[in-house]
């Protein structure tokens, strides 16, 4: 069973160095094979910094994220996307944030 989400990159230089390593360290740390695809551009594994680095998302851009799960752990994967929807939302580098 695949779950996915869609989050609005919310980072004013996009998705490149410092929240990308941000994000890749929280995939890694939910221990979950998530993936992440932007419009036009194949899925990467969303564990690898250089993978989604070279996604070149910019700020304002789609993407999504997905995770193949076994159904029994379909929640658990839910909340997981859910809490890195949140993240990419947010200008980390922004004054209040």
């Amino acid at each position: 069973m695949t779950v996915t989400r869609e989050a609005v990159i919310g980072a004013a230089v996009g998705l490149h160095a410092r929240p990308a390593s941000r994000f890749v360290q929280e995939v890694q740390a939910l221990g979950l094979p998530v993936s992440i695809s932007a419009p036009g551009r194949p899925a990467v594994d969303a564990r690898s910094l250089l993978s989604v680095l070279t996604l070149g998302v910019a700020h304002g851009e789609t993407v999504e994220l997905a995770v193949d799960s076994a159904p029994e752990d379909a929640e658990r994967a839910a909340a997981a996307l859910d809490r890195l929807v949140e993240l990419l939302a947010v200008d980390h580098d922004a004054p209040e944030a």
